[in-house]
Order: structure tokens, then C-alpha cells, then sequence
């Protein structure tokens, strides 16, 4: 939106300027129920370094009735615009703002987002305040570095909670008076109200410590809200993060909100951390969904220390806020006892290191420490190099300084800067001190660099197959087309683990070596000579660090017969996400990778890895097989879904996961005709519970392949008059196969501003399906003459589901590139809005390579 961008270099101008000592919120929200604007009053005490000096406080708002700046009213229509409030002449010293203003509850997640439950009726409210939307509450300082306490008071409809960042005050008249904060920056306070559910309960730690612990819900899934469990997942956090750490929480409680129709996974937000509600699982899901759940709380509890506690000065290290969440989350998981994820590192290489390759292979990749010149560099910014590359360097960078002394450096900087802003700097020095290591070589290599680098083994064997040399060749494939900086060699510290067959036909490990790889081409490793040759070589065994890895050929060979008898999950992983990657690389065919899957799937335990191969066989069908194959391909692929639906042993998750993979592909009129009867009750498979979110899953598939129109829909939206329901029937609605339903959907999306981010997001699901290109195909044209004027007339997040959801990644052809090129020439796009287009763009350029090896390999 123009006008809501600040650049570094005002905020450090800013910085410069001011201190910020205390904000007083107050807020008028008794009309909640009916939404509209709410009445905003800010008071902020802060202090100026110069006396005279001007300057400004940020604001998003429909109205600005006053503006007292150290008792002088100001003329609020001439010193409110482009949602900035400009402050002249200041004091030295300190000065007092007082701010009076009309904000607006929002639909898009951001700000403060309302949303109204179809069960009950009732209004719920929650903030969501990163990057830039503490503004749209309450007049602020709008960036990370100007820390200050906070006192919220809310006026709210009786009977209603209200929860922010301090403990929750006993209503008086109304009225609910919090207690000051610690010092924190604006984005991470949080304001959660409504009639909300609530269980509570509490952490007892060391030394007598207690913290209060609470769970909060919509009462509509409060009967689904499993709190124990989610109560002894955060628990395990506690104790493992105040251990890791050596200090201890730093806020007075701890609440986690499931809120409605959130944007992301969680947030942050200090002592209130909101969570999207649809991890209150309605239906059964499989462990691998508790899994992600369980590695989300244990995110954002993470980050009460690393980003609440002590926060980064500017955006240009979000980065290690993200990857140092991430990280911690997942060695929390994969060390405590009882978290039941012992393989949680086999996730991460699965799921987290794949989302990282695939980013750092766009025209958009960047270095980890990206370059943040404003606002709208950082919206766009929370992705897979910031979250998942940066937690992958964190692992390697542990493996490299040692594990005791990357925490021993984790304590030193905590105690250092508590409850102040930091760079990246900071860490390192603190690193360097416990370590003894010199990090400076390693973060310009690793942190300020692009790129992914490619690990082979060059083995040589003598006649009885002992190795007489041994060396790692490092690649650095040039970056993207348009990426900036160049591709560089890197140390590495792997593991090399030797794999051989066991009598039982399993592949387990007989040696493993850990060493480093230096920055070079070649890399000798001497200590393997005169060790017998094992069936399977794997570099960066453990998955130490950050780089794709290729298999010799014996390797290739043996990995390929016996990928599924691995005893291990990660190996296995590590095996499947390279044979996914070399799909994506147009180095594997498609046809092969189907037979690869269809060979080991079946042995595959691992939950999380089954349902991310079922996800990347459909990715490949749908955009990389050659069209001509394609339908085989499917074919192939719904009968072994089919086949391993039966085969399930009845109730497993493996039943579920494949339940849900069948739905996706069914196509043929014996497959349709198994998922309606199974809705209908004439179709029946022992264990498979057909409950609600299955139940959709098949009405949206059938209603994809036209077996359904609006009535069959509106009769499940009858069983499921809930929200998710009402975002299930939109999905199946834009799905439909029919002219209609199709401009009926863009119409919605595109030319009206009044769905919900939920709702919208929802349609948008449905409107593109992969077995209806030709109906898709004129709105190509459509997408590019709309997309600029969306981008300057909506939110950011509305804006991003709307450029990516709806550009036409299935027309997978030149004509689409070219269309693409000529509407960036001739539009001249924002820095963000030309990032998503691009990265669209370079998905149906990759598709058209793999196509093309695809077809060579007929």
C-alpha cells in the first residue's frame, strides 16, 4: 500500500534520534460484535537527543482525531498522512505524545483481525502485529530497535477474555487494566479477545519456579482441543530451553491461542503466543501432523528468548530470530525423552531442507543475511532461505564449533543483551569466545553468500574392492538467471557413511567418518583408503550440513533396488530427497521417480516421509511428467494408492495418509465411484474413519471431476455449518469444471475486496486443478491484466496469495514465460510484487526442462 514502506535507513535515523520509554494503549473494542472502527488512544513517553528536531510515529488509521505532542495540540489533518504522524520540534530530554485515533478491525490477518464464528455467532479478535502492523492498533515507533514497555487497557463486551502479553487483570466495569511489560519491541505485543475457551495450567521449574500456563480456543472446538497434550510438549520446551539457555523464562506467563484465520503457523508475540486453529484437529490426523504441531510450539517458545528477549536491530537478520527457532526446535525434539519424535532431524532433512533447496534454486535466492532496505524487502522475505537454509547452517555451524560450546556462546549472549537489540555480530563474537573457532571466514561463506553447492564421491577400488582413493568433488552451479552475487565453494563439515547389506536384506551402517570439507573443488580423504567398498556411500551422513548430494554410480545402483531398507529414517531421507531433487533437476525422469516411489514406499515407516512422497509423485505427474505420458503416469500412480489403501494395516496413519493421497489423483469412474460410496456409506474399508476433514477431501475431489455440483455441496456444508466448512464448500465450489464456477471464483477473488484471507485462500485452492488446464487457460491473459492494480489496492498478505495462487502455473509452455516476460517489461513492478512473478516464472521453466528429460527418456 503506498505510504506504508520505512527504509533502514530512517529507522536508523530514527534511532539515532529517539529512546522510547512507555506506550499506554487504550482501546475501546465494545463494538466488536459489530465491527467497524474502534476508538485507539496512545500515550508514548519517549526521549529526543537533539532539542528541535523532527521526526515521526507511524499510524494506520481511517481517522486521527488528536495529536498532543508535550501538551501542544498539533492539527492532526495537517501532520497525519501517508500513514505517518510528523512530530515537530522536539524537546531534548524527554517528551510526551498523546494520540487519539479511529483504527479499523481488519479481514486479512494483519492488524487486528475479527472474525465472526458462524456456530455461535460471537465475534473473536487476535493481533498480528510482524513485520509492520502494530501501527494499525495504536500509534508506534514501528521497528525493532526502539524497545519500550507497554500498558494495555481494553474495554471489551462482558463475558468476554481478554489476554495480551502480561498476566490477564480481574474486569472492572468493563475494563481491563494490564500490568507494564518488560521492555520489547512493537511487534511482538498482542492483544486476543472474545469469548474464548480456556484451560490453564502450570510450568514448575527449578528452584521453586512457576510459571501459569494457558490454552485458549474458540468454544466451537473446544470439545476437539487436546490440551494435556499440548501442556506436556511445552513443558518439555521449558525445561530443555531453560537448561540449552542458562536463563530463565523471561516473561511473567504463558499463554497459546488457537485463533481463527491466520496467515502463518504462529507468532511469537511475547508471553501470547497465537496459533493458527487449525491445529485443533477436528478429525484424526496422522503423528506427522502432531509432529509439526509439536515442532510450532516449540518454535515460538524458542523464541521468547531468541527475538523476544533479545531482538534483532533490523530485519536484515530475521534470519537468525527464524533458523535459531527452528533449529532449537527441532534438536528439542529429536533430544528429549518423551517428545515421541526421536527421528525429528529425519523431518527436518525431509521436510524444512527440501523447502530450502527448492528457494535457494530461484532467481529470488539471496544470501541468509539478506540485504533489507525496507519494509517491503523484508514482506516477502519469510521463506525458506530465512527459516529452513538458515536453520540448516545453524545445525552445520553446531557441528562445526561443537555442540556444548554453540550453547555455552548461546548463554554468554543471552546474559549479555537481555531485553536488548543485537546483530548478527553479537552471536558470532560470543560463538568465537566458547569455541575457539574464527567465525568470520565462516559466516562470508555460509551467511553472505547464495547458492546451493553439489557434493559427489570420486571413489576408486583395486580388484578385491578395497578403496585406494577417495575424494569429495564440491560443485557451485551458477546461480539463476537474474539472482544476484555468484556462486562460491564453501567448507563443509559432513559425515561419509558406509552402508552394506545385512543377512536380513537391511542396509545398515558399518563406518562412519566425520571430517571437514574444505572450500575447493577436491577434497582428499585419506583415512577411507584401504577400507572395503559397502554397497551405498553417503555423503553428509547425519545430515550435517547444507548441500545437495549425488550418489556414485554403485551407489546409485543399490540405492535404487533397496532405498526402502535403510534401518534407518534418515538415511532414508537423506536418499529420497536427493532422488527429489534430481526429479526437479531434469537429471532423473519422471517415469523413473514414480518407479523409484513405487518401489520402496511401501517400505517406508516413517509417516511424515510417506505423505511428502505422495505430495512430490503428484507435484511430478501434475507438472514435470511429458503430457504425452502424463495420463499413464497418473493411471500408474491411483492404482497403487488404490492398491495401498487396502493393503493398510486398518485404522494406521498409513491408511489415513494414503486415503488422502487416493482422493487427490482419483480420476477413473471406478475410483470416483469407491469415493462416493465411501462418503455414502456402500463403499466401506476396515479402520477408515470417513470422518468430517476426509469426508471433504472427497467431496472436493468429485466435485474437481464434476460428480459433484451445488447441491451435493451444500448438503455437506449442511453436516458442517462451521467455518472450516464454509472454507471447504468455497474450495469445492471454485473446483467445479465448469466456465461458470471458474469466473465465478476469479470473480471473488479478483474483483471484489470482501472474502476473508481464509476464504479467500480457500477458493483460490480450488480454482486451479491440474486435470483442467484447458478451461484454466484463458485466464492467463486475465491474470496479467489485474495482477498490478491488486498489488497497489490491497494488503500484503491478500496481495501474495492472490499473484502466486492464481498465476498460471500449469500452462506449463513458452507462450506462458514470454507472457510473463512482457508484462515485467511492460509494468515496471515493486521489488516485491516482481519476486513473486519471477519465482512463479521460474516454476514452469523448471517444469518445461523436466518435461523435456522426461520425454528423452521414452
Amino acid at each position: 500500500m503506498p505510504g506504508t514502506n520505512l527504509t533502514r535507513e530512517e529507522a536508523q535515523q530514527r534511532a539515532k534520534l529517539l529512546s522510547v520509554d512507555a506506550y499506554e494503549v487504550e482501546l475501546d473494542l465494545t463494538g466488536a460484535q459489530e465491527g467497524g472502527t474502534y476508538r485507539s488512544v496512545t500515550t508514548v513517553r519517549f526521549d529526543s537527543a537533539e532539542a528541535g528536531a523532527e521526526t515521526f510515529i507511524d499510524l494506520v488509521a481511517p481517522a486521527v482525531h488528536e495529536v498532543v505532542l508535550n501538551g501542544h495540540a498539533l492539527d492532526a489533518a495537517a501532520v497525519f498522512r501517508d500513514s505517518r504522524i510528523t512530530l515537530p520540534q522536539l524537546r531534548e530530554g524527554r517528551n510526551e505524545l498523546k494520540v487519539v485515533a479511529d483504527c479499523a478491525y481488519t479481514n486479512t490477518g494483519e492488524g487486528l483481525h475479527r472474525f465472526v464464528d458462524p456456530v455461535d455467532g460471537q465475534a473473536y479478535l487476535y493481533t498480528q502485529f510482524e513485520v509492520p502492523d502494530a501501527r494499525r492498533v495504536f500509534a508506534s515507533f514501528e521497528q525493532p530497535d526502539l524497545k519500550a514497555t507497554f500498558r494495555f487497557t481494553v474495554k471489551a463486551p462482558e463475558g468476554w477474555s481478554v489476554i495480551s502479553n502480561s498476566p490477564t487483570p480481574e474486569p472492572k466495569d468493563g475494563v481491563w487494566a494490564f500490568e507494564p511489560t518488560p521492555r520489547i519491541s512493537t511487534y511482538i505485543t498482542a492483544l486476543i479477545v472474545g469469548p474464548y475457551h480456556a484451560v490453564h495450567s502450570t510450568y514448575e521449574g527449578p528452584g521453586g519456579q512457576v510459571v501459569p500456563l494457558g490454552i485458549y480456543c474458540r468454544p466451537s472446538l473446544a470439545e476437539f482441543l487436546d490440551a494435556e497434550h499440548i501442556f506436556d510438549v511445552t513443558r518439555q520446551g521449558f525445561g530443555w530451553f531453560q537448561e540449552k539457555f542458562g536463563y530463565a523464562y523471561p516473561f511473567a506467563k504463558y499463554d497459546q491461542l488457537f485463533v481463527p484465520e491466520f496467515n502463518a503457523g504462529a507468532m511469537e508475540n511475547a508471553g501470547a503466543v497465537t496459533i493458527r486453529d487449525q491445529y485443533v484437529f477436528r478429525s484424526k490426523v496422522t503423528d506427522a501432523a502432531y509432529e509439526r504441531r509439536a515442532e510450532t510450539i516449540l518454535h515460538e517458545l524458542a523464541h521468547m528468548w531468541f527475538g523476544d528477549l533479545v531482538t534483532m536491530e533490523w530485519w536484515n537478520d530475521l534470519w537468525l530470530n527464524e533458523s535459531f527457532a527452528t533449529y532449537t526446535s527441532v534438536a528439542c525434539q529429536a533430544a528429549v525423552k518423551g517428545t515421541r519424535w526421536p527421528n525429528a532431524w529425519t523431518t527436518f532433512a525431509n521436510a524444512e531442507k527440501t523447502w530450502a533447496y527448492r528457494q535457494d534454486q530461484l532467481p529470488s535466492t539471496h544470501p541468509i543475511m539478506a540485504e533489507i532496505n525496507d519494509l517491503e524487502d523484508v514482506l516477502v522475505n519469510f521463506d525458506g532461505i530465512t527459516y529452513a537454509k538458515g536453520a540448516s547452517v545453524l545445525k552445520q555451524l553446531v557441528a562445526y564449533v561443537g555442540q556444548d560450546e554453540f550453547f555455552q556462546g548461546v548463554q554468554a549472549y543471552f546474559k549479555r543483551h537481555a531485553f536488548g537489540n543485537t546483530r548478527l555480530t553479537d552471536l558470532l563474537g560470543a560463538l568465537e569466545e566458547t569455541s575457539g573457532r574464527d567465525l568470520k571466514a565462516w559466516s562470508k561463506a555460509w551467511l553472505e553468500t547464495a547458492g546451493i553447492n553439489i557434493l559427489r564421491p570420486e571413489i576408486e577400488t583395486d580388484e578385491n574392492g578395497s578403496v585406494t582413493s577417495f575424494a569429495v568433488r564440491q560443485e557451485a552451479p551458477a546461480l539463476p538467471a537474474g539472482a544476484k552475487g555468484q556462486a562460491v565453494l564453501r567448507p563443509h563439515r559432513i559425515a561419509i557413511g558406509f552402508y552394506d547389506l545385512d543377512a536380513a536384506g537391511k542396509l545398515v551402517r558399518t563406518d562412519r567418518l566425520e571430517l571437514d570439507i574444505e572450500a575447493a573443488e577436491l577434497t582428499a580423504v585419506p583415512q577411507l583408503v584401504g577400507k572395503k567398498r559397502p554397497a551405498v556411500v553417503l555423503l553428509n551422513d547425519d545430515d550435517l550440513s547444507y548441500a545437495k548430494v549425488r550418489l556414485d554410480e554403485v551407489s546409485l545402483k543399490n540405492v535404487t533396488a533397496h532405498l526402502g531398507d535403510f534401518t534407518d529414517s534418515l538415511p532414508r531421507a537423506l536418499c529420497w530427497a536427493s532422488a527429489w531433487d534430481m526429479t526437479r533437476d531434469g537429471e532423473l525422469a519422471t517415469r523413473a521417480y514414480l518407479d523409484l516411489v513405487l518401489s520402496g514406499i511401501a517400505k517406508e515407516t516413517d509417516i511424515g516421509v510417506v505423505q511428502s512422497l505422495q505430495g512430490q509423485v503428484k507435484a511430478a505427474l501434475e507438472l514435470y511428467a511429458a503430457p504425452e505420458w502424463r495420463a499413464e503416469g497418473l493411471a500408474r500412480w491411483g492404482a497403487a494408492a488404490q492398491e495401498q489403501l487396502r493393503a493398510a494395516a486398518p485404522g494406521s496413519d498409513h491408511q489415513l495418509a494414503w486415503a488422502r493421497a487416493f482422493a487427490a489423483t482419483a480420476r477413473e469412474e471406478a475410483e470416483l465411484d469407491l469415493l462416493a460410496g465411501l462418503l455414502d456409506g456402500s463403499e466401506v474399508i476396515d479402520g477408515l474413519a470417513v470422518d468430517t476433514e476426509l469426508r471433504w477431501a472427497f467431496v472436493q475431489r468429485l466435485a474437481a471431476t464434476g460428480r459433484f455440483e451445488e447441491p451435493e455441496i451444500a448438503a455437506e456444508l449442511e453436516r458442517d455449518r462451521t467455518a472450516a466448512g464454509e472454507r471447504h464448500a468455497a474450495t469445492a465450489r471454485a473446483a467445479r469444471p465448469t466456465e461458470a464456477a471458474k469466473a465465478e471464483a476469479w470473480a471473488s477473488v479478483v474483483e471484489s475486496d470482501t472474502l476473508t484471507n481464509a476464504v479467500q485462500e480457500a477458493v483460490i485452492g480450488g480454482f486451479a486443478q491440474a486435470d483442467q488446464r484447458e478451461l484454466l487457460a484463458p485466464y492467463t491473459e486475465k491474470y496479467f491484466a489485474s495482477i498490478k492494480g491488486v498489488s497497489e489496492t490491497r494488503s500484503h498478505e491478500i496481495v501474495q496469495q492472490i499473484v502466486v495462487g492464481l498465476y498460471p502455473t500449469l500452462q506449463v509452455s513458452q507462450a506462458t514465460l514470454d507472457a510473463t516476460d512482457s508484462w515485467i517489461a511492460a509494468n515496471d513492478p515493486s521489488p516485491a510484487l516482481r519476486r513473486l512473478v519471477t519465482e512463479c516464472r521460474a516454476g514452469v521453466e523448471r517444469a518445461l526442462k523436466a518435461q523435456a528429460a522426461d520425454a528423452s527418456a521414452a
